[in-house]
Order: structure tokens, then sequence, then C-alpha cells
């Protein structure tokens, strides 16, 4: 059995989803053979050296908690999304979890998945894009890392502000895009093989269906938690299925 979740989010400031999460690692995660971790696990990770924090403990809260999962046997990978693109090896070790490559396959005896975080084909949203390719550079990456830790958690504060105001601001534009441009998705089935697609991001849980060269194809959209209620996808080896948590 495997599990699929994203777009949690998690921080001090939203006690409801940190409880969910916690709640769910202890318990209804422990059935899985495997948890994917599709991105935005967390609301802003500023670099690995947070897990020792001093005067913030949050960060290796979370890591202990996927490491007490890890230990039981079940496997994590995670994958990068727009919030915490900087989670890194260390990360990886102290939780026991693997870093996953956007995007991945997933080839299964019985079907084939194709996983993404989701937003590298929100292709119309040029303003993001622009954005996305400068902090996911390596010189940037490199230089932001080199910067005190907490000169980094203040700037993290400021990017995640301005983030949000962008997208309020954007959202006050008729029929901004904001979700997956439908070409850019199309040509991503087509290069991965017509695969079963999940993905995060847009936090516009849904499952279309998608007709691609004459090929039917699912695109399962996860939902993002929220502080009454969180979602996983389940695998069983023959479904898709959705769960709440509440």
């Amino acid at each position: 059995m495997l599990h699929f979740i994203s777009d949690l989010h998690l921080s001090p400031q939203a006690p409801g989803v940190t409880r969910r999460f916690l709640d769910f690692i202890g318990g209804k995660a422990r059935d899985a053979a495997q948890l994917y971790i599709l991105g935005d696990l967390f609301e802003v990770w500023p670099g690995d050296d947070s897990i020792d924090d001093p005067d913030d403990t949050y960060n290796q809260a979370i890591v202990d908690a996927l490491r007490s999962l890890t230990d039981t046997g079940v496997k994590v990978s995670v994958m990068h999304g727009n919030r915490d693109f900087l989670l890194g090896e260390e990360f990886a070790a102290r939780s026991g979890a693997s870093l996953l490559p956007d995007p991945y396959v997933l080839s299964l005896p019985a079907w084939q998945f194709v996983l993404s975080h989701g937003d590298s084909l929100c292709t119309d949203d040029t303003d993001y894009q622009a954005f996305r390719t400068r902090v996911r550079a390596p010189v940037w990456r490199a230089s932001f890392l080199q910067q005190p830790l907490a000169e980094r958690k203040a700037l993290a504060t400021v990017l995640r502000q301005q983030s949000e105001m962008a997208k309020l601001e954007k959202l006050t534009r008729a029929n901004y895009p904001l979700d997956l441009n439908p070409g850019a998705t199309d040509d991503f089935l087509r290069q991965h093989g017509y695969a079963t697609f999940i993905h995060g991001h847009t936090h516009r849980p849904a499952t279309h269906d998608h007709l691609v060269d004459g090929i039917h194809v699912e695109r399962w959209v996860m939902s993002d938690w929220h502080e009454d209620q969180g979602e996983y996808l389940c695998w069983d080896g023959v479904q898709l299925t959705r769960h709440v948590l509440r």
C-alpha cells in the first residue's frame, strides 16, 4: 500500500495541521509500505541547519516524527515544493527520507504513475516561473545558504509574504491563469508514457480525465491541508482512492 500527500505547509502558525500530520504519521501512515510527500511539506524551509536552531525546535520535531515513521520500516520519499525547495541531504539523513526528483516516474507491477509537485506546469503564470527559475539556480541557492540562519529566516518570511500578496493580487485579475497550462500538461503526459499523473500545488483537489493522442489519462490533484481537515491518496495495488483526515 502506498500513500501520497502534499501541500501541508507545516508551521507553528498552523497547529491544527501540525497535530493532524503528527496523528497521521503515528497512525494511518504506518499502514503503508511507502509514503510520498509531493512538495510543500513545510510552509518555509530556510536550510537544513534550521533543524538544530536552539531558538526554534519546530523543524526538529517534524524531522523526528518522520524518523519515527521510517524507523518502523515505512519508506518516505519527499519532493521539493515551491515553499521548501531548500530541503537537503541533512534533512534526508536525519529524517530517514529520500529526496525525489521532480518529476518522478513510479513504475509498479500493476500500474505506472508520474509524480510532480505541479508548479513547473503553471507556465502561464510568468511572474512565478521567473521567480522559480531564479531561486532554483545553484548560484542563488549557494549564496542564500551562506547567510546566517537568522537572516535567512527573516528573508524567507519576507519572500513568503510577497508571494501571498502577489497571489491575492493575481486573484483580483479576471481569468489570471494560476492552474496548470493544458497544452503543457498534455505534453507532460505524452512525454511520460500516458502514466497516471499525481500532483499538488494548485490547492484545487479533483480528478481529471485527459484525452491525449486518443488515450484517456487520469490526473489526480491532491488537496492542501487545513486546520480542520487533511487528505491522502492511497494506492492499494488495484485502485487509487482519496481519504479525508479530520
